[in-house]
């Protein structure tokens, strides 16, 4: 793995940086794409937490995705579109699976975003933060916008 480019940044000035920093912050669920060792692109809905230059992810501990980063840290993410393909939100970055950072169960911001979604599977946050124990934080290199 090569060391990491430039982060792209969201301009909260920007009428495209203020939309996209409200809809990472408010909506629940994204897209992220990996791509397997044979070179096949693989996405997956995904819960996710915006933390003002990096995106977490507590990925599940057989999810094929962190294998994937493991082998190539080329990623991309977007949020769904309006009814019309508007409103578009798209980021390519560089994944890192990290060993530093706390569980899910001990991440206050992420459990105030999906306290409701945990507690309507009938799951707890510690058995969530046992099956989602991987870290995944992805550095934006690139933001388009529609």
């Amino acid at each position: 793995m090569g060391s990491l480019p430039q982060p792209a940044r969201l301009d909260p000035a920007s009428q495209d940086g203020t939309r996209a920093l409200r809809r990472l912050v408010s909506e629940k669920i994204g897209w992220l794409t990996t791509v397997n060792p044979a070179g096949q692109p693989q996405a997956s809905p995904i819960w996710f937490l915006w933390e003002g230059r990096t995106l977490l992810v507590y990925s599940h501990r057989r999810a094929p995705r962190n294998h994937n980063i493991e082998h190539d840290e080329q990623v991309a993410f977007n949020l769904n579109t309006d009814v019309n393909g508007d409103d578009v939100v798209t980021m390519e970055g560089i994944a890192r699976v990290v060993s530093e950072g706390p569980p899910a169960s001990g991440n206050e911001p992420y459990l105030d975003k999906y306290r409701e979604m945990i507690a309507d599977y009938g799951w707890t946050n510690d058995w969530f933060a046992g099956e989602y124990p991987v870290l995944l934080r992805i550095t934006p290199t690139r933001w388009r916008f529609g």
